[in-house]
């Protein structure tokens, strides 16, 4: 009995080392695994994305910008000079807070008349900002207490009051962030699915002869095999959308047909990619493998479970370069901001440039796979 169980055991080793792609992949998805959660997810982010609207430079302006450039939650990347211009930097994506110091804000402090400071923060992700939010008042007190020409503080009043404007998202709403997150990552999973099994699929069933027999190139293969699914994956756009908006009460404050435009490009993004992993993969099962090995960093470094911007540098390198991140900032951006084109540009030009790269490494894949 223990030789057969032996030589079974032989066996199973033999054909896993043969599966080199199964193998790659038991070994691979526990490790990214191990390594995303323990290095690059932050519940607790810091060095969020900060702009400054100073309508006064004043000694106080001064102190609390370089305040909030020495604490850790905030990461001061612009001075605004305009309204307009922080309602961009904010629909686009660019910045995550924005503190306006008025004008007059430092006589006002001065004559203890305990002015307004606001702060607007974007609210679509109410896990990124709440804690930051908090510690604002903390850091500027901080900042202004070494400010000996202040008035000396009574118990019970404050030099200055923080108005606090979340928007986008005033009550911080989890199925506001959540649900517009799940478009992108419902489609990622079924349009790189699908895709991925097209090729493996016509080898397995012995239908790949005839398909090269026909006088067709390989692009135009490509294109007629994912263009079916372009149609699939709009169509569940439109229910998770649809049912976005009357379950879950999702706003949609943007342009519709926009988001309908962006989608197509993200849908053949997937298309592309799941394209490629059927001219690598050997077998159905091996496609699904490496489909299901993609879409897991997609889930984890995109921004739709986790903060994006309190991962460490290199994951959010990792998480650009994924279709799904530039997806929810468009979908989200939409959606609860109204951003325009204007807003969403460098996003489309990063999906048209991922969809560019997979369309080419597909064709040159299928090329080889014909040879």
């Amino acid at each position: 009995m223990l030789g057969r169980v032996l030589a079974m055991f032989t066996k199973e080793l033999l054909q896993l080392r043969r599966d080199r792609i199964t193998f790659a992949t038991m070994i691979a998805i526990p490790l990214i695994q191990l390594l995303l959660f323990g290095f690059a997810i932050n519940t607790t982010p810091r060095n969020l994305p900060t702009a400054v609207l100073m309508q006064e430079d004043s000694d106080l302006a001064r102190s609390i910008l370089a305040g909030l450039r020495n604490t850790a939650y905030f990461d001061v990347r612009r001075v605004a000079r305009s309204e307009s211009e922080i309602d961009h930097l904010l629909k686009s994506g660019a910045v995550l807070f924005v503190v306006e110091i008025p004008a007059g804000f430092a006589r006002a402090v001065r004559r203890g008349d305990a002015p307004s400071l606001l702060v607007i923060a974007d609210a679509s992700d109410p896990v990124a900002t709440g804690g930051a939010l908090s510690a604002l008042e903390t850091a500027v007190s901080g900042a202004l207490s070494r400010d000996r020409g202040l008035p000396r503080i009574v118990e019970g009043t404050r030099l200055f009051e923080v108005r606090q404007h979340r928007r986008y998202n005033p009550e911080g709403s989890t199925q506001l962030n959540i649900v517009p997150g799940l478009l992108g990552t419902i489609l990622t999973m079924t349009m790189l699915i699908f895709t991925a099994l097209s090729v493996t699929r016509e080898i397995e069933r012995g239908t790949m002869e005839s398909l090269l027999s026909m006088p067709i190139r390989p692009v135009e293969i490509m294109l007629g095999k994912i263009a079916p699914y372009v149609v699939v994956g709009f169509l569940q756009a439109l229910l998770i959308l649809v049912a976005g908006v009357f379950i879950f009460d999702v706003p949609v404050v943007g342009n519709v047909w926009l988001l309908a435009l962006l989608t197509t490009l993200f849908i053949t993004v997937n298309l592309s990619i799941g394209y490629t992993f059927s001219t690598v993969a050997g077998n159905q099962l091996q496609a699904i493998q490496m489909s299901f090995m993609f879409f897991l960093p997609n889930i984890l470094l995109s921004g739709f479970m986790f903060p994006f911007a309190g991962m460490p540098r290199w994951a959010q390198w990792i998480g650009e370069a994924l279709p799904v991140t530039h997806y929810l900032r468009i979908v989200r951006g939409i959606l609860l901001k109204g951003a325009t084109m204007a807003d969403l540009g460098t996003e489309a030009l990063a999906l048209t440039g991922l969809m560019l790269v997979a369309m080419t490494i597909a064709v040159t894949r299928f090329r080889q796979t014909l040879d």
